[in-house]
């Protein structure tokens, strides 16, 4: 018999070997959607809410004036009168927006950046002087601020200024001796001074007085492009460059002075943004020049003071308050050479406020223009603004906790995230591409915001076309937002809308 042996157990079948989990497809590797992001469905749909709301604003207002007269404007909630027409101007106008649609964004993304804001410049100046001129050389530019509303009506009483300025509050009051013009009383004195210092330079007249505040008025588009490649990238300005320079905005800067104050105020926060992020060789004085501009803002239009809600946006979105003494100092040494020379600006301010409710203000309702001006705006701004706010408004809960996690913006950030390796440290942290988003978006809805707080303080009832436009102009870059694909054709609408506005109106400014 063969020796008994003690059969080896059977060996255990062999786990299943781990499946390893496949290489990570491409669609895997994308980031979660962005609701932002998701088709242009609801962009047409915000778009078509705006125009409703301009649709209702128009025929109830037509309803209301016919009835009551009481909103004091021919074509509400505009400041004009319908007239259907040409001019001059009209041929250039159309040429000027064909090459903003055709080459702005090819443009945009290309050029070096310094000539990317001469050209910026030079573009706006060309589409406001265009649409300016539809009107014609005298009724669009010479004459449009030598109206019996206007401050160079008032510039032969500033021979002596101390003694003007000294007086100045003296006049504001429709019952008072001899008072100012509804312009100059509705403002600070900065205002006329500016006219009075052309005049002194033997730049006097309507028509030097147009030319300064079309060429200071579009250079505001240059203040936003500096300011949003600071707080946020380049790329994102360099996207948002044509819809700055072709919004329908720029048919209430030629001409009127508040397309100056909208320069001056513009550029102070840009200085502002320069030295919140250290994007300038000498931030400290950056900072104190920026606090200048800003008190200058504030001797130009009362609601102007507004604006620290924008700066203090600029310093939330680069993490910083470095910039605030010097900025301060600079607001404060504006504020002490006015009131040295004799004007109280709170006393200015409280009799301005009395004299605003002595005219049209008293019988304009408030019900109707709370949320007439906002249609307003709406036109504008523009459809591509108001697709891009509402991108802005579906990322704005992200944009808080992802702006506290992404730091401040470092001067070499950029949307490809080449800001440098990062550290282990920093894996938490947000992208710097999608960081610059987030800022941007800060940045627009601090506008939004504070033309809500003006509309809501009742000091604006109608012609906010032109007053607002400090505000609006920093909604503009909310376009950038919008996908690249569609962007010819989101401008094709600006700058027909603009083109509308400016033939089939003749607005008061």
């Amino acid at each position: 018999m063969p020796p008994r042996t003690t059969p080896e157990p059977a060996p255990e079948p062999a786990p299943p070997p781990r499946a390893e989990a496949p290489f990570p497809s491409r669609q895997a590797l994308r980031p979660r959607a962005d609701p932002a992001r998701r088709g242009t469905g609801p962009d047409l749909g915000a778009v078509a809410l705006a125009a409703l709301l301009v649709a209702l604003a128009i025929g109830v207002g037509s309803a209301v004036q016919h009835e009551h007269g009481t909103l004091r404007v021919n074509w509400p909630p505009f400041y004009a009168h319908w007239a259907p027409h040409v001019g001059p101007g009209s041929a250039a106008a159309v040429l000027v927006a064909v090459a903003v649609v055709a080459w702005g964004p090819s443009l945009a993304a290309r050029l070096p950046w310094q000539r990317l804001l001469l050209t910026t410049w030079a573009t706006a100046m060309a589409w406001t002087w265009s649409l300016a001129l539809i009107d014609g050389w005298q009724r669009g530019a010479a004459r449009r601020l030598t109206t019996r509303y206007e401050y160079l009506r008032e510039i032969g009483r500033f021979d002596d200024v101390g003694a003007a300025l000294r007086g100045f509050t003296d006049h504001i009051l429709l019952g008072s001796p001899d008072h100012w013009v509804p312009h100059v009383a509705g403002h600070p004195p900065g205002a006329v001074l500016t006219f009075v210092g052309l005049d002194r330079a033997g730049l006097g007249g309507g028509a030097w007085a147009a030319a300064w505040c079309v060429t200071a008025g579009a250079s505001a588009a240059v203040a936003v492009l500096v300011t949003v490649r600071a707080l946020a990238d380049e790329e994102r300005a360099r996207a948002a460059a044509p819809f700055v320079v072709a919004a329908p905005a720029a048919v209430w800067v030629g001409v009127s002075a508040d397309g100056y104050f909208t320069a001056v105020a513009a550029w102070s926060l840009a200085l502002l943004a320069l030295a919140a992020t250290r994007k300038s060789r000498a931030p400290r004085a950056t900072a104190l020049a920026a606090g200048l501009l800003f008190g200058l803002t504030c001797y130009l239009s009362y609601g102007l003071t507004l604006y620290a809600l924008l700066a203090g946006a600029v310093l939330v979105a680069a993490r910083t308050a470095r910039p605030l003494p010097y900025a301060l100092t600079g607001a404060a040494l504006v504020a002490l050479a006015f009131t040295l020379a004799g004007f109280n600006w709170w006393e200015g301010y409280r009799l301005l406020t009395e004299r605003y409710y002595q005219g049209a203000a008293a019988i304009r309702p408030y019900g109707y223009w709370v949320w007439a001006n906002l249609a307003c705006t709406a036109v504008v701004v523009g459809p591509a603004t108001v697709a891009g706010l509402r991108r802005a408004l579906t990322r704005a809960p992200g944009a808080v906790g992802g702006l506290r996690r992404s730091g401040g913006p470092r001067r070499s950030d950029s949307p490809q995230g080449n800001g440098g390796p990062r550290r282990n440290g920093d894996a938490h942290k947000v992208p710097p591409g999608r960081a610059g988003a987030y800022r941007l978006v800060v940045l627009v809805l601090a506008a939004l915001l504070t033309l809500l707080v003006a509309d809501l303080s009742g000091m604006s009832k109608a012609e906010t076309e032109r007053i607002w436009l400090p505000f609006a102009v920093w909604t503009l870059p909310a376009a950038a937002l919008l996908p690249r694909r569609g962007a010819r054709a989101w401008l094709s609408a600006q700058t027909a809308l603009a083109l509308l506005v400016n033939h089939l109106l003749l607005t008061g400014w």
